[in-house]
């Protein structure tokens, strides 16, 4: 398996009073799948995420990406899994505003070994007419389509997204589910993703509710 999480634990709290949000979860994903998280709020989707993606620790139990196991990991070993490992598209954009949608994606090809070719990612995106664009010129959906771009230029090994379309109206959400789909069978991107749209689940290999 590509991806191995095995009874993870997290809870939140302080002076003896904890909540717990993942309860020991357990699931796994092969290589170029495209998986969705679902599930009701606070049930611990982005938490999950979270831990997968390093940014967050989990209290017990075993996260395994190719093969690597990240419990126990030093912030510094973190930092460079998520370096070189992960992409990562979140629902706000995060994008540099006084940065062309080009140099935005630039930021993460610079620190790629085996960055993917960017001319060809402007094309796949639909972002080619736009590249030289300040964020503030762009709709919502070409400025997460930027961010797609910049997550997917460092070729990651998986690709996790957390409400990718939670700032876009109905229409621009399914062209973004859409889009990550055709990215999955292009590339062979391995894809989490955290969503609401129930839209997704015939475009996905696999649902986790959780």
């Amino acid at each position: 398996m590509y991806l191995e999480v095995k009874d993870v634990k997290k809870s939140y709290g302080k002076d003896g009073s904890f909540i717990q949000v993942l309860g020991g979860i357990s699931t796994s994903l092969e290589r170029g799948q495209m998986c969705v998280i679902q599930g009701t709020s606070g049930s611990g989707k982005s938490t999950l995420l979270n831990c997968i993606g390093g940014l967050d620790t989990m209290d017990s139990g075993s996260i395994k990406v190719d093969g690597t196991e990240i419990f126990g990991m030093k912030p510094n070993q973190l930092s460079d899994y998520r370096r070189d490992n992960l992409g990562f598209i979140f629902q706000f954009y995060n994008l540099v505003p006084n940065l062309t949608v080009r140099e935005n994606i630039q930021i993460c090809e610079y620190i790629a070994d085996d960055p993917l070719d960017i001319d060809e990612l402007l094309e796949t995106l639909g972002l080619t007419e736009h590249q030289n664009k300040f964020p503030a010129q762009l709709s919502g959906g070409q400025q997460q389509r930027c961010a797609i771009a910049r997550a997917l230029v460092k070729n990651p090994k998986l690709l996790l997204c957390d409400e990718p379309t939670g700032a876009l109206d109905s229409k621009t959400s399914r062209d973004i589910l859409v889009l990550l789909e055709k990215i999955n069978v292009k590339y062979g991107t391995t894809m989490l993703i955290v969503t609401h749209n129930k839209s997704i689940k015939n475009m996905v290999h696999k649902v986790i509710i959780i």
